[in-house]
């Protein structure tokens, strides 16, 4: 997604004291970094304008979560979108953390002492040239990259509005060892798992387009 530059982005990001622009630095850590109890931790990747994450974590305060983008843009609008929903609920901004990453190189920033219990991927690049492909966020070596620091009976949720991407990521799963628990073809009238409406899924329902979504587990 295209979006222009927010000159505020930077101050407020900076200011933010759930934001973290160099996440390497906590590399096998993030289970101490947060100042609560709770024992899982939940990654995003591609959280775009944060709507997803902000409902989310702050419908689950006994959970982690962890929100990356790379764009400083999107970021800020993630904070914004963060703090209204927390504040709306009236809860401190404990169980979530905003990083800046690129996740091509995620292993630069999680390792096996992370363990994170669950990915989630919401309609993330297709990449439809056959050169791009390797770029998805499900293709076989991002899916290798992720079983690094996934816990055991670690899942991955996965959404999408294209259906190429949709039926070569349950092949990517499958020869990465994974296991697809659940699947459909139409997320809205076959409701899979918990579904909170992103930006991408009310544009895409509104056109009529079908939500295709899994749910993938390592095999023990």
């Amino acid at each position: 997604m295209r979006i222009r530059r927010r000159k505020w982005a930077k101050q407020e990001l900076e200011e933010a004291k759930f934001y973290i622009d160099d996440p390497t630095c906590f590399k096998g850590k993030w289970h101490n970094i947060f100042q609560n109890k709770n024992d899982k931790i939940y990654l995003e990747l591609g959280c775009g304008k944060g709507t997803f994450i902000a409902t989310l974590a702050s419908n689950h305060p006994e959970i982690n979560f962890i929100a990356c983008d790379m764009i400083e843009a999107m970021l800020g609008l993630s904070k914004r979108n963060i703090e209204e929903k927390y504040l709306e609920k009236n809860i401190p901004i404990n169980n979530l953390y905003l990083i800046r990453m690129n996740a091509e190189r995620i292993l630069d920033v999680f390792s096996t002492e992370d363990k994170v219990d669950r990915i989630y991927i919401n309609f993330c690049n297709p990449w439809p040239r056959g050169k791009h492909k390797k770029r998805r966020l499900t293709h076989t070596r991002q899916l290798e990259n992720y079983k690094t620091f996934l816990s055991s009976k670690g899942e991955i949720y996965f959404k999408t509005d294209n259906d190429e991407l949709f039926e070569e990521s349950i092949t990517y799963f499958e020869e990465s060892g994974f296991e697809i628990v659940t699947k459909t073809f139409d997320l809205k009238n076959n409701l899979i798992f918990e579904d909170i409406e992103t930006e991408h899924e009310k544009m895409y329902s509104e056109q009529n387009i079908k939500i295709k979504a899994l749910i993938a587990r390592l095999k023990i």
